[in-house]
């Protein structure tokens, strides 16, 4: 079975937007801050996610994403370029500025994941409304956070009050500069056994 991964770069405290400062948010840039070397090439470990699952992502990064990634041609960015990018947007009807997208509506996404984690992985790129909508309904099976050395305060949060709880695992924390990697996966529940020999 393939999986939901949500991937982003987060405070301490959880906030998610406005890591690079593009927003003009008060304390955006956070994540920037520390180097681009933080933040280049493939931080998430996706490896081979990259040659074999589909991106995920909502209007406004999709539009952020077009205007960085095209251009770009070390062997990440080729990887960015190449995977299929399934694009969330009531508003865009043009995807032509980064090949390989493809645009689900806005209000049937949650059926089209299910439907793409039958063939492939599915990587969730920022994107926050995307990313609460799919674990209020416990559909995230794994996240790989960059946690910076952060406190911000105020902004938009990885979870909010409606996340549906859920045991996870952690599967990795590894150092990358002056972040940490977390990686989660969903804990698999077995059944209780009355057995006691």
């Amino acid at each position: 079975m393939y999986r939901t991964i949500v991937i982003a770069f987060s405070t301490v405290d959880g906030v998610t937007d406005d890591p690079d400062g593009r927003d003009g948010t008060p304390n955006g840039g956070w994540a920037f801050r520390h180097g681009p070397e933080v933040v280049a090439g493939d931080k998430f470990k996706l490896g081979s996610i990259l040659e074999t699952g589909v991106l995920l992502l909502g209007r406004r990064t999709w539009q952020q994403f077009s205007h960085l990634w095209p251009n770009r041609t070390d062997d990440f960015s080729a990887a960015m370029n190449r995977i299929p990018k399934l694009v969330v947007s009531r508003s865009v009807t043009d995807l032509s500025a980064w090949k390989n997208s493809s645009l689900l509506s806005g209000d049937d996404f949650l059926d089209a994941i299910e439907k793409q984690k039958t063939r492939h992985d599915v990587v969730v790129v920022g994107s926050a409304s995307i990313v609460h909508a799919l674990a209020e309904r416990d559909l995230v099976d794994e996240y790989r956070v960059l946690v910076f050395p952060d406190l911000i305060g105020r902004g938009t949060r990885l979870f909010t009050a409606e996340t549906a709880p859920t045991r996870l695992r952690q599967v990795s924390a590894e150092v990358t500069g002056p972040a940490i990697l977390v990686r989660y996966e969903r804990e698999v529940l077995r059944p209780f056994s009355k057995e006691l020999g």
